[in-house]
């Protein structure tokens, strides 16, 4: 299992679509900084079965998103964010 790391906005399609490709079932993909927006409801992105997709509570907060991310991402605090790490053979980080 991987926990795949996102910090770039919707407009970079190409690395979006990239990550998209590597994730498999029992990965986890992790919405921060700028990649929040990705986690917007009027464009939800389309996760394999089987992928996590979390949104870092910060970094929405900070781009004024509350409220309006797809349902099926799990807002989560920084300590969450270790726990995800922690129980991920591997963290791959697409910037």
């Amino acid at each position: 299992m991987t926990l795949h790391t996102l910090n770039r906005a919707a407009s970079n399609q190409a690395l979006i679509d990239d990550c998209l490709a590597a994730l498999v079932d029992g990965d986890a993909l992790l919405l921060l900084e700028d990649g929040v927006y990705c986690a917007l409801e009027a464009r939800p992105l389309p996760l394999p079965t089987g992928v996590r997709c979390y949104a870092l509570a910060a970094d929405v907060s900070a781009r004024g998103l509350d409220g309006r991310l797809a349902s099926a991402i799990e807002v989560i605090d920084d300590a969450d964010f270790v726990r995800l790490c922690c129980e991920h053979e591997r963290v791959l980080s697409w910037f």
